[in-house]
């Protein structure tokens, strides 16, 4: 599975799996910060020996701020090793690389490698961001706009994967007019039929983690219940 989480959920999943058989946890980290990857986690995992593949998606940026201004070592790999973890780096715009990488790290995290022993594994995949941190950023504040479409044209990872497909003869224009074509008919069609449905009601707002909402949900739930109750001419009446 793949997860962005905090640092002491980290922890605590690593705790889990070093007492389980040999399994792969994956995780991402979309933000190349060194406290994102959480070093009690690696050292924790490293250590205990715990089967869990540590992906690190480095693409360049921590919202505005770039690597250079991040950190002064080799990025994250680095860190790998200075913990004793089997340490990988690949091209992360380079499709075919990605899962060769993926496919080693899982092996050697699960001991299937033929060792027959479980070890964690860090994973950098070294790509760019090539859009916006979010709906509310300019990245062309702190970038050129020129950087960035250098960057597109020429790694871009789904125009590279294209042009090797095209190559080959397994791909064209017209496929992917045609896939554009039926993928835009089905998102539209699948939104309308979401539209359709009821919205859910307030209350699953604290249902939809814990089996029994926990105290401060609870209450969280309350003061919201008296909000609307104050002020039910902002709320519609079926919610």
């Amino acid at each position: 599975m793949w997860m962005c989480l905090p640092a002491c959920v980290l922890r605590s999943l690593v705790l889990a799996c070093a007492c389980l058989p040999p399994i792969t946890l994956w995780m991402r980290c979309p933000h190349p910060h060194p406290s994102v990857l959480s070093a009690a986690a690696l050292n924790m995992a490293a250590t205990l020996g715990a089967p869990v593949v540590f992906v690190c998606r480095n693409n360049g940026f921590a919202i505005s701020t770039p690597v250079r201004e991040q950190y002064a070592g080799d990025g994250i790999a680095a860190r790998g090793v200075a913990y004793g973890m089997h340490t990988l780096r690949v091209d992360g715009n380079d499709v075919f690389a990605v899962l060769a990488a993926a496919r080693a790290a899982r092996a050697i995290a699960s001991g299937s490698d033929g060792s027959g022993v479980t070890k964690p594994v860090l994973l950098e995949a070294m790509t760019y961001r090539e859009g916006h941190h979010s709906t509310s950023d300019d990245s062309t504040r702190y970038r050129s706009p020129d950087e960035i479409k250098a960057w597109r044209e020429r790694s871009n990872p789904v125009r590279r994967l294209r042009a090797f497909m095209e190559a080959r003869g397994w791909w064209d224009a017209e496929k992917e007019e045609a896939l554009a074509a039926a993928e835009r008919k089905a998102v539209l069609a699948a939104m309308t039929a979401a539209e359709r449905k009821p919205k859910p009601g307030v209350q699953e707002l604290i249902q939809d983690v814990y089996d029994v909402p926990p105290p401060h949900l609870t209450e969280q739930y309350a003061a919201l219940q008296e909000h609307v109750a104050k002020y039910p001419e902002h709320y519609a009446a079926d919610h």
